[in-house]
Order: C-alpha cells, then sequence, then structure tokens
C-alpha cells in the first residue's frame, strides 16, 4: 500500500492541527501541503517503526520546525502576512499541548512525535497550562440546541473564567444575544434546533460582531476537505473537556480581539 494511501484518511485531522497552531485555514494548509510534497519527494521520511498518524504528524512536526520551510510557506500568496513568523506564536509547550489535548495523542506519543522525552512532554504540557491561565478572560456565547451539551460547555469555559453571556438554539437568537452582548468568543454547533446553520448564524454575526469562533461538529471530516473557506477551530462531539479548553485557549491566543478589558 501506497503512502499516499495510507495517510489520507488522517489528512483531515492534520489540516486540523496545522490550522489551530497557525490560527488560520491558509497558513495551516499551506504547511500539510509542504508536508505532503515532502513525502513525495522523499519517502524515507516516513517512519515504518510506529504507527501511520503519528508517524505523519512527525514528518509535519520536523518541517514546521524547519526555517527553511518557513520561509516557503511565508512566501505563498495565499499566507497571512501577519503568520510569517509562525514558529514564534507557536512554541514546543503549545504543540505538545494541541497533539496531547485537541488530536488526544498519549503522553507517549507525544514525546515520539516531538522527538523528545515523556518527561519534556509533561513539562510542556505543564507550560502550557501556565500560559492559557495567564489569559484574560472574555465572553462566551454557546450556540447549541442540546440543553445538556450547552450546559456542560458553559461549565468548561466558565471553569477558565471566562463570562457565558447566553444559549442560542436558533440562528436568529444567536445573532440577536450577539448583537445584543458583542461577546469575544463563540461556541457553535453547527446544525441548530430549527434546521438551521451554525455557519450560517456565525457569517451573520461577523457582518457586525468581531469574535473567535469555535465550531462543534459530529462529523469534523465534513468540514476539513479543503476545497472551501472552512473552520481553523473545529471540535469534534462527542467532545473531551480539554480538548474544548485548549480549543478556547488557542482561539484567544490568536485573536486578540476575543480578550475583554478589565473593567
Amino acid at each position: 500500500m501506497s503512502i499516499s494511501t495510507e495517510i489520507a484518511p488522517q489528512i483531515p485531522y492534520l489540516r486540523r492541527f496545522a490550522r489551530a497552531l497557525s490560527g488560520a485555514q491558509a497558513s495551516g494548509d499551506a504547511y500539510v501541503a509542504a508536508t505532503l510534497e515532502s513525502l513525495i519527494e522523499d519517502p524515507t521520511t516516513f517512519r515504518r517503526d510506529i504507527p501511520i498518524r503519528p508517524a505523519l504528524y512527525f514528518v509535519f512536526l520536523k518541517l514546521w520546525s524547519s526555517m527553511s520551510v518557513n520561509m516557503r510557506a511565508a512566501g505563498r500568496s495565499n499566507l497571512p502576512a501577519p503568520e510569517k513568523n509562525l514558529e514564534a506564536l507557536t512554541p514546543s509547550s503549545r504543540q505538545a499541548f494541541l497533539l496531547r489535548t485537541v488530536e488526544q495523542f498519549t503522553v507517549s506519543e507525544v514525546a515520539t512525535i516531538m522527538g523528545v522525552e515523556e518527561s519534556k512532554v509533561l513539562d510542556l504540557l505543564d507550560a502550557a497550562a501556565q500560559e492559557i491561565a495567564q489569559l484574560v478572560a472574555t465572553d462566551v456565547l454557546i450556540i447549541e440546541d442540546e440543553p445538556a451539551i450547552a450546559g456542560d460547555l458553559s461549565s468548561i469555559v466558565e471553569e477558565l473564567g471566562h463570562n457565558v453571556v447566553g444559549v442560542a438554539r436558533t440562528r436568529r437568537e444567536a445573532v440577536r444575544l450577539a448583537r445584543e452582548h458583542r461577546p469575544g468568543l463563540a461556541l457553535a454547533d453547527i446544525q441548530l434546533a430549527d434546521g438551521s446553520s451554525g455557519l450560517d448564524a456565525v457569517n451573520d454575526i461577523l457582518k457586525s460582531v468581531e469574535l473567535g469562533v469555535i465550531f462543534i461538529t459530529s462529523y469534523p471530516e465534513l468540514f476539513l476537505t479543503g476545497d472551501r473557506p472552512e473552520p481553523t477551530f473545529l471540535l469534534t462531539k462527542p467532545f473531551d473537556p480539554e480538548a474544548v479548553k485548549a480549543a478556547v485557549s488557542q482561539a484567544l491566543f490568536f485573536d486578540k480581539k476575543a480578550r475583554r478589558k478589565a473593567a
């Protein structure tokens, strides 16, 4: 079986990881493209002594850390100018944190992917936790039609020190609450109670309110094809609370507008 056939099912998830690291679809996808090009040019870089998914992420992070690839990706026309020095924005602690919480690799797998000892991974995770604790709290809008899930999300973001300004079950309600409270962040389900779309609700909101957005869906692969504008931050149902915390922290890190000013 060819490498391309083996890794094809993992590409949507690598895109998710890359976008979370870079904070944008264009830059994240540029790094994924560079990874695939590298594997085509030199298939021997794909490790055969570890499972396929960690092996793919291992190649990705080796390229991510390469200055030559950073410069090449920054020179692409679809790469936003603020992303030219991505390594400075995403230190090893964030890489470890996202690998562990969003991608749900074990500590051992994270160590293998990053090429470090497990003790180093634990140190990086502690450092990431400290960075997250330093984030300024923001107002959060939950767009979710299932009360139990909305309650879980509210509890998670409140544990991080954020303030939930409301829970919307429909597109119309989401737009109304966003315009009324002007939150810094929204957590949005894709399919809402009245059959409307969380994507459409967010697009409506963004016409008048600037905020960070995290989408939540049971079928992330449908929204990670690379064929159209897609969510930068995307969580899978059922979600891991730690993954939600990681996504919230990353969304706020890359969208400074989401930080609420002190009262």
